[in-house]
């Protein structure tokens, strides 16, 4: 693909803080090389403190069509969206964004269905189950509304930052005012157990749930990319328990972001 590159290639970016573990680059890029564009996707590691200037200057580089928001950017990125998805408006986060015909930018969230798309691939239809989903940030929030959307039976929030769980099923329960409770890292009486924080992602990374508490019936699903298996789908496999890696969530995710970033936009909301 570098022997390709020239200066009618296309750009877009991938930014997070940490940014190494990510997958995307050679996915997308791969992704539009199938589809017959001549784009690279690039890695950028950039803080929360220079976000918004990185995300202003882009606006003006004019052969960077797109944005990809990982962790912690993708509230920020919706902040710059112009237009954006109704499921992005709901949740005011997303992880695509893409240039509209006019120079701003258009934003979608499609953490939610990769996740959803991962579980059932991995052969856990989430219709019907009691969920615990641990995480409400930028992922952890497009997850709870696509397992809501997807027909689970119950979902509870967790998160240690107690004010931004609040806010989440506030938000949540406009849409689902019955199946929406407060959870705790307890999964005892679960069937579906999801990981939407960075919990993992290092060694020394305490468990996101309380893990002696797994029990063969559940099934646990990670976002977490790099490593592939964490300690936490370690510990779950061990016990027994169907599991979804970080890796195959993105892999459900693929074709829908480039199929997402390479799309026209005209309208904007």
């Amino acid at each position: 693909m570098l022997q390709t590159l020239s200066g009618t290639t296309r750009v877009y970016v991938i930014i997070g803080d940490p940014i190494e573990q990510v997958k995307s680059p050679a996915g997308v890029t791969g992704g539009f090389a199938k589809r017959g564009r001549d784009a690279v996707l690039v890695p950028i590691h950039v803080s929360a403190a220079h976000v918004d200037a990185f995300i202003d200057s882009l606006g003006h580089v004019q052969n960077v069509d797109g944005i990809i928001a990982t962790v912690p950017h993708k509230f920020v990125a919706y902040r710059h969206c112009t237009s954006a998805s109704d499921r992005a408006h709901l949740l005011t986060s997303v992880n695509g964004v893409r240039r509209n015909p006019d120079g701003t930018w258009y934003g979608d969230m499609l953490d939610g269905l990769g996740l959803v798309g991962g579980l059932r691939q991995a052969g856990c239809e989430p219709s019907g189950k009691r969920t615990l989903l641990v995480g409400a940030g930028g992922a952890g929030s497009a997850i709870a509304l696509a397992l809501l959307d997807a027909g689970v039976a119950e979902l509870a929030i967790h998160d240690v930052d107690i004010a931004r769980r609040d806010k989440l099923i506030v938000r949540l329960r406009s849409r689902y005012p019955q199946k929406l409770a407060i959870g705790s890292a307890d999964p005892s009486g679960f069937t579906l157990v999801v990981n939407a924080t960075p919990l993992g992602m290092y060694p020394d990374d305490p468990l996101p749930v309380l893990a002696d508490r797994l029990s063969p019936a559940m099934f646990v699903a990670d976002v977490i990319p790099k490593p592939a298996v964490t300690r936490l789908l370690d510990i779950a496999q061990g016990m027994g328990c169907g599991t979804q890696t970080g890796v195959g969530m993105f892999e459900a995710q693929l074709d829908l972001m480039v199929d997402f970033l390479l799309a026209s936009r005209t309208e904007a909301r």
